[in-house]
């Protein structure tokens, strides 16, 4: 069979892109319609030119193996590697062409149709999925093992195919590992201690004569850290909306809120401090009082009760009392990790860690303090985070700490009520979002619905809220 020349192939694509419009006042001619539909056809040219540059990714990457050695490509041509080469000869950063010798090698690999990443190959050799999103996939699936075979990898890649069209290859990485630890709860506590032992401190002297410390932190450290750092930052990033007025803690948010420093610079500071003084630190001065306050969310079914009671901590709800034996395949949450926590960790953190509890009726709702007070407390809003997850307009992944509490039933024009029902999780962008944009939010029978502007949606077709909460679908999941 006769190869296809390819180099007319890619001139010919190189001057199809060229011929495109670059005028600035085209695009700014376009109506909405017009513009979106540009901007989608424009990514289908990016991905498919992505899948070729990949290809030959892969190629390289073939031809320079280390078993060649300098009789490899990268090697006879001045390069240490098949990545330095890409990156040199198509100038994508160091980063790109990692994930194009990757996803190209990947190609290459799965030529046999037995392997689970034959789909995955082919899906991107048919353009139908781009470089990044095969990235995605690859790496939050992760590899066969004793408890997850090649087949149901496949499957496990087709259903993740199916949905890239929907998902960017950040969400699809975290669709990924999710489906990982669904298919694979047993191997939690192993892809933990994965992640804990690729945890670092470093620093660096740079040239300037500043100096760079950078720490990747494992979830659990996360947790920890993030609560000290919303601590010193929230105020400013939020403004001290959450605060009575006339309190100290009103008068602490405002400081800070008029200060001049930037955040990133505040968080600096505040982040020296408390190392300087470490324990002895002034705590009413620098981040509040008490230790950090880690939330542990933990199915009830996660655990053996000694005492036969049920631990209702899947909301939040935590209970001082001795524990039994756990599930051998149980897990947990920590409140604003992404990832699963295996149940010896949650035990752990039990004996260790500062445990708050929400408190709940029988019928699971959290307290409510109707009109009494316009601003969500502090327990409610860490209910409100349990049950939302997060931001809960749609495609937005801010976490809980970045929310504001919103009046689905507003306090002035509705005379609504504090209450948790009638409360919702949203970002500051899209809270101004409801407010100046008339976007409404509604209850429904299985929770909240977006009911868009007439100027946005003429017909208001109601977009469904689900809770961005991975403890709360576990519960559901469970009790169904």
């Amino acid at each position: 069979m006769s190869t296809p020349d390819l180099l007319p192939q890619f001139n010919s694509a190189v001057a199809a892109a060229e011929a495109l419009s670059r005028d600035v006042t085209a695009y700014r001619a376009l109506a909405d319609d017009a513009l979106l539909q540009v901007a989608r056809r424009s990514a289908d040219a990016q991905r498919l030119m992505g899948t070729a540059a990949a290809v030959i990714a892969g190629e390289i990457a073939r031809r320079s193996a280390i078993s060649l050695g300098h009789d490899g490509l990268a090697q006879r041509t001045g390069h240490r590697t098949a990545i330095e080469l890409v990156r040199v000869t198509t100038g994508l950063s160091g980063r790109e062409a990692a994930a194009a010798v990757r996803v190209g090698t990947l190609v290459q690999d799965a030529a046999d149709p037995h392997s689970w990443r034959h789909a995955l190959g082919q899906a991107v050799r048919q353009g139908a999925l781009s470089v990044g999103a095969a990235d995605s996939i690859r790496a939050g699936l992760g590899e066969p093992s004793a408890r997850v075979s090649e087949s149901v990898l496949t499957e496990a890649t087709k259903r993740l195919c199916s949905e890239s069209e929907t998902l960017d290859t950040d969400r699809l990485f975290r669709r990924a590992r999710e489906l990982r630890d669904e298919l694979d709860e047993a191997g939690i506590a192993e892809r933990e201690n994965e992640r804990r032992d690729a945890r670092s401190l470093t620093f660096a002297r740079l040239p300037d004569g500043m100096s760079r410390l950078t720490w990747l932190m494992d979830p659990e450290t996360a947790t920890i850290t993030s609560d000290l750092w919303d601590r010193a930052t929230s105020p400013r990033r939020g403004g001290p909306r959450f605060v009575d007025a006339g309190s100290t803690d009103f008068e602490r948010a405002k400081q800070i809120t008029d200060d001049t420093r930037s955040t990133a610079q505040l968080a600096s500071d505040v982040f020296v401090e408390l190392l300087r003084q470490g324990a002895a630190a002034d705590s009413s001065q620098l981040l509040g009082s008490g230790a950090p306050v880690v939330h542990l969310l933990v199915l009830n079914a996660a655990l053996n009760e000694s005492d036969g009671e049920a631990m209702g901590a899947s909301a939040g709800h935590t209970q001082d009392h001795a524990y039994g034996h756990p599930h051998p395949h149980a897990h947990g949450r920590l409140e604003g990790q992404l990832d699963p926590a295996s149940i010896e960790t949650i035990q752990r953190a039990f004996c260790s860690s500062t445990i708050e509890s929400i408190l709940f009726d029988d019928s699971g709702h959290a307290l409510d303090v109707g009109r009494e007070r316009r601003l969500y407390t502090r327990k409610q809003r860490q209910a409100l985070a349990i049950r939302d997850g997060g931001c809960m307009f749609p495609g937005c992944d801010r976490p809980p700490s970045w929310t504001e509490a919103h009046h689905t039933k507003h306090w002035t024009r509705d005379r609504g009520s504090t209450n948790i029902d009638d409360g919702i999780l949203l970002c500051r962008h899209h809270h101004l979002l409801c407010h100046n944009n008339h976007w409404e939010i509604q209850q429904a029978e299985d929770g909240f619905v977006l009911i868009p502007p007439i100027d946005v949606d003429p017909d208001q077709v109601p977009i469904p809220l689900p809770s961005k909460s991975e403890a709360l679908r576990e519960l559901c999941a469970a009790a169904s």
